[in-house]
């Protein structure tokens, strides 16, 4: 068997997905900041539609050069989308998996996640964001945008390159210190990455900061370790799963 597979149809089909997973999240963010589609729009010149065609069609030409990336290095690290891989060029299909446990997992990353919120507060400190949390319907919408833009910019590109970088010391060969390495930065990229979101609907402070990247670094460490074992197909379900947990469930219930 190749040892370098090609992965351009997988990259295609994850940009494809990250278009209409990116356009699918904006009335989850419009519940967030009602006015930003209007501004963007002014600035732009544009129609509002037009304006959200145009970012969604940017991310996923972005994604898809970051998942064709970042699987060219991860392959042969092991670090690959074996399902997507076995429908799209007739490979044989991963030995290797359990869906109910990825399922399970993100279930739990949810839980774990409310309850360190209930323990510890909301990432954010202003009060007036929990008046404008966004709808079960729109969590539901957005959710499909962990599992493919984030997995794809978190897990495929920043894992398997940092993964790679790492593999450099061991002369290309996958050690089991350079993958834990690899998730645990993968991850803290990941709490990092929801930042610039959280200054827009609040202020910064140290506590905020250590909430929100304490959160998302968690999750991001159960999905690195799925993405190793078990490939990229349990770690978007795991990220699926997770959000519905957070944006769905737990709003409904509240």
């Amino acid at each position: 068997m190749n040892r370098f597979p090609p992965q351009l149809r997988i990259a295609l089909l994850l940009g494809a997905a990250a278009v209409l997973a990116t356009a699918a999240l904006f009335p989850y963010l419009l519940a967030l900041k009602p006015g930003a589609l209007t501004l963007a729009a002014a600035a732009y010149g544009l129609p509002p539609a037009a304006v959200i065609a145009l970012q969604s069609l940017q991310s996923g030409v972005i994604y898809f050069l970051l998942a064709w990336a970042g699987l060219k290095l991860g392959a042969p690290l092991g670090l690959e989308a074996g399902w997507l891989g076995a429908w799209l060029y007739g490979r044989p299909r991963p030995h290797a998996s359990n869906w109910l446990l990825a399922a399970l997992l993100g279930a739990l990353c949810a839980g774990a996640i409310l309850g360190a919120i209930a323990l510890f507060g909301t990432p954010l400190d202003r009060p007036a964001v929990a008046a404008r949390d966004p709808a079960p319907w729109r969590g539901l919408l957005a959710s499909p945008y962990g599992a493919i833009v984030e997995e794809t910019g978190l897990r495929v590109f920043a894992m398997g390159c940092i993964a790679w970088l790492l593999a450099r010391i061991t002369a290309g060969v996958p050690r089991t210190w350079t993958m834990l390495a690899a998730i645990v930065l993968a991850a803290l990229l990941f709490g990092v990455g929801h930042l610039p979101l959280a200054a827009q609907l609040g202020p910064l402070t140290v506590a905020v900061i250590a909430r929100v990247v304490s959160y998302k670094a968690f999750a991001g460490l159960v999905f690195g370790a799925l993405y190793w074992k078990r490939g990229l197909e349990h770690a978007m379900l795991a990220h699926f799963c997770a959000d519905l947990g957070l944006h769905v469930v737990a709003p409904a219930i509240t």
